[in-house]
């Protein structure tokens, strides 16, 4: 059985037509990414840029204003479950880092902030 080049073609438009729409979702909704941070690694990720981020003054003054919330983080467990101000990543910008060793860890982290930001400044919890 002989297959047409016409069926190549066809399968190979297909393929590539599949592809690029698979990489435009990706740059738009991070879903690959975002789906390998929570199931495999169990980590949450905020995926901004440097540009949206907040100054590191205006992060520090939040978790000042905040020392509450975040010394009832740092009790969940500890040892095992810790806060930092991350200015690694982008010069003069920071966002917060929440730390845990368990997924349950996580969980009760995620409800004592109840949102995807923390008093308004981006946060991201990583599984150590």
């Amino acid at each position: 059985m002989k297959i047409s080049a016409r069926f190549v073609f066809a399968a190979l438009l297909l393929t590539l037509v599949l592809c690029v729409g698979i990489w435009i979702l990706e740059v738009q909704t991070k879903f690959l990414r975002r789906s390998y941070d929570e199931v495999v690694l169990d980590n949450r990720n905020h995926y901004l840029s440097c540009t949206q981020l907040p100054t590191e003054g205006e992060v520090r003054q939040v978790m000042e204003a905040h020392w509450d919330a975040v010394e009832r983080i740092n009790q969940i467990n500890p040892g095992f479950v810790g806060m930092e101000i991350d200015t690694s990543t982008c010069p003069g910008k920071a966002d917060i880092l929440f730390w845990y060793g368990t997924h349950k860890d996580r969980l009760r982290i995620e409800e004592l902030i109840a949102g995807d930001t923390f008093y308004g400044i981006p946060y991201r919890l990583q599984n150590r």
